[in-house]
């Protein structure tokens, strides 16, 4: 062998590894949004979040050092002590809704919201116009009712967001431990409910005193009752989250009320209205004072709604969870 040909043989590896780097096809993550394809071209370095509910998602996904900012929380929410530690030194970009100058001024490369949680049809910030600005947006797939109508929340919503993120952020692994750790809770319910004979009636009080707003069959609570093995007295309703009338209420004759406890009103405060409220006297989840609290961030898609699933169903059907 020549000296020539001894001195480049340690170097094809080398080489050989480079060439096959530049001929192998860039990192590309597509995945479904709603009713489109994403594509996102490498893994985001400076997303931001909308709403608690997006927030804590990329938080239990371990993105805090990937994120830039949020927006939507402290207009509308209280935030957990332990998840406001994670969001200390990430700075709010808006308090409710996020502007597309807050976006741009951030240096966002990634936008994690949905259609009423930081995006509204025909407004500022939306798939469309981020586009223009090379900014991808993925939308939160219980939200996507309000540009497909008719779609049903369900479990599979917060799983698919789970692996989805996994993807794009390119942390599948940690994605699947999160998905499957959550299936494991709700399968348990499941088993420890089996085949009940009666689907106790739920109503969702969210705020509200002369019109009360709820959520119909199109919204995350839907889920959540049933699989807690409930039926939600608003599933005739073809809605996310909405108004109803307090008659509605009363014809539907609830016999546990779940109290989502945000805003500037207590659960507390919530709870005792209802139990005050005139029209109300003859349902049978105020004679009983049969009350659930949950948080916002359990009843809208999360990893929390595993722990609501197991409150419901304990409160529903106590006798498949006595000791």
């Amino acid at each position: 062998m020549s000296l020539c040909h001894s001195r480049l043989k340690p170097l094809l590896p080398t080489l050989v590894l480079s060439a096959l780097l530049l001929a192998s096809p860039a990192w590309a993550a597509t995945v479904t949004s709603c009713d489109r394809q994403l594509t996102v071209e490498q893994p985001p370095q400076r997303a931001v979040s909308h709403d608690i509910t997006l927030t804590a998602m990329l938080l239990d996904l371990g993105l805090r050092e990937r994120m830039v900012g949020y927006s939507g929380i402290s207009g509308w929410k209280t935030v957990e002590p332990g998840m406001q530690a994670q969001l200390d030194g990430l700075p709010e970009l808006a308090a409710r809704y996020p502007s597309l100058e807050n976006l741009l001024a951030a240096g966002a490369d990634f936008f994690f919201a949905g259609w009423n949680y930081g995006m509204r049809i025909g407004g500022e910030v939306t798939p469309a116009s981020l586009e223009r600005f090379g900014i991808p947006v993925y939308e939160l797939s219980e939200s996507c009712a309000h540009v497909m109508p008719g779609r049903v929340a369900s479990l599979d919503d917060v799983y698919n967001d789970l692996r989805n993120l996994g993807r794009i952020f390119a942390v599948e692994a940690r994605a699947e431990v999160l998905v499957q750790g959550m299936q494991a809770r709700v399968a348990a319910v499941g088993a420890r409910l089996g085949e009940q004979p009666t689907r106790p009636r739920v109503f969702v009080y969210d705020s509200g005193e002369d019109v009360p707003f709820s959520a119909g069959r199109l919204g995350m609570p839907q889920p959540l009752i049933e699989a807690a093995g409930g039926r939600n007295v608003m599933d005739g309703v073809a809605a996310n989250w909405m108004k109803v009338g307090w008659e509605t209420v009363v014809e539907q004759d609830p016999e546990l009320i779940l109290i989502v406890d945000y805003g500037e009103r207590t659960a507390a405060q919530k709870r005792d209205f209802l139990l005050q409220h005139p029209a109300l006297q003859g349902v049978t989840a105020i004679r009983d004072r049969r009350f659930v609290v949950l948080s916002y961030l359990a009843v809208t898609p999360s990893l929390d709604n595993a722990a609501a699933i197991e409150t419901l169903a304990a409160a529903l059907h106590p006798e498949a969870f006595a000791q």
